[in-house]
């Protein structure tokens, strides 16, 4: 969650330093934040689906893996959600 917020933070600082001003810091932040755990979701629901289209003899493990990504992925939004 740390690691998304600074990443967050350092794209917020490159945007203000090419528009030239800091005075809309926390409105770009924002949207930088949603864009940075979109993304986030969207390669984990991509690891999701990666591991159900593994082979059959795999498909026990592969569901197990896709079940431990989606309880990350709903760690990851109860931890947003708790910020707001």
């Amino acid at each position: 969650m740390d690691k998304l917020k600074l990443i967050a933070e350092d794209a917020v600082m490159k945007i203000n330093g090419v528009i030239g001003g800091a005075e809309k810091h926390d409105e770009i932040f924002a949207i930088v934040e949603k864009a940075v755990v979109k993304a986030v979701l969207e390669g984990q629901h991509r690891a999701v689906d990666a591991a159900i289209l593994c082979p059959e003899a795999d498909q026990d493990l592969a569901h197990k893996i896709a079940s431990e990504i989606r309880r990350s992925n709903d760690a990851l939004i109860a931890n947003l959600s708790s910020l707001r």
